[in-house]
Parts: C-alpha cells; structure tokens; sequence
C-alpha cells in the first residue's frame, strides 16, 4: 500500500533540509516562525515513504499517541 522511497531520494530530501536549514538560519531568532520552519523540516527530514509521517511515528511509538 505505501511505497518505501529508495535510498538516493532520501539522501537528497535530506541534503535539501540540510541546506534550507541553513538558508533560513537567519529568520529562526523569531520564535512563532521558528517553530513552524523546525517542524516542517523535521517532517521532511523523517519522510522515507508515501506513508504519512504522522502514522509511521505513531507506529513506532506502540500505540501510546
């Protein structure tokens, strides 16, 4: 049902949050802002397949969420 990303496409999703972290480094002292930029990040950074990153961490934490 979900598709696992293969390891190049990971590689890069992660290079891209790598280098918008560092390009947005300078709007993270507000903090609303910051907080939306390291959630979207931190979304992008855990994705590795079609699943929804909400489900699979959800999974992974035994059923306490």
């Amino acid at each position: 049902m979900y598709k696992p990303f293969d390891k190049t496409q990971v590689v890069l999703r992660r290079s891209a949050v790598v280098v918008a972290g560092i390009v947005c480094a300078p709007t993270l002292v507000v903090p609303p802002l910051a907080s939306r930029i390291y959630s979207h990040l931190h979304q992008v950074w855990l994705k590795d397949s079609t699943k929804p990153v909400w489900l699979a961490e959800s999974e992974k934490a035994g059923g306490f969420l």
